[in-house]
């Protein structure tokens, strides 16, 4: 197991702590919680980044990537709509959309094809984290008693920036999806 391969799968291992941390909803867990996502972000620049500077790209990189994404952005997306940060259709749209192109990857690897990331969702996954990103600091920003003489004034915009920010990130996965199908409709 190569090093960018250990932070593709560190990401599996963040998503079950952020979900514990957001489930809690005290202000700690939420601090502890915005702290561990900004490191799972960055795992996902660093383990391609690796790999290819370091010559280990690997077809269970290839694989797992993109699955640790989705494993961390879901499990998310969903307890940020169980705690009323997002709407739940937009984590559905979203749910739906991954769980069907990862259905169509895996069925692509029984057939001996393995699909590396496109472009559309590398930008589809920096347009979810930077939404989910937004989100959490509204939450550590919402218990902070320093924010507190600022955040009352600021709150409203803040919520509606998140909601403009998740509204992107949803148009965006839809259209990769919509993208990766089409293209590996004209691989087979």
């Amino acid at each position: 197991m190569n090093l960018p391969n250990v932070l593709t799968l560190s990401r599996i291992f963040f998503a079950v702590l952020l979900v514990f941390l957001l489930e809690s909803g005290s202000p700690v867990c939420d601090i502890l919680a915005a702290i561990i996502f900004g490191v799972a972000s960055l795992t996902d620049f660093y383990d391609g980044y690796l790999a290819k500077t370091m010559g280990l790209v690997s077809n269970f990189g290839k694989i797992m990537d993109p699955i640790a994404d989705k494993v961390l952005m879901l499990s998310t997306f969903g307890v940020l709509a169980h705690i009323g940060m997002i709407a739940w259709w937009m984590f559905i749209v979203i749910a739906i959309r991954e769980i069907g192109v990862t259905v169509s990857r895996l069925y692509a690897i029984r057939q001996g094809q393995v699909l590396a990331a496109e472009r559309a969702g590398k930008i589809k996954t920096v347009s979810q984290m930077i939404a989910v990103s937004a989100i959490l600091l509204y939450l550590v920003a919402k218990y902070c008693a320093w924010c507190s003489s600022w955040f009352n004034n600021v709150q409203s915009t803040w919520l509606g920036v998140n909601n403009v920010l998740m509204l992107v990130a949803v148009v965006l996965t839809v259209y990769s999806g919509i993208d990766y199908f089409r293209k590996k409709e004209g691989i087979e």
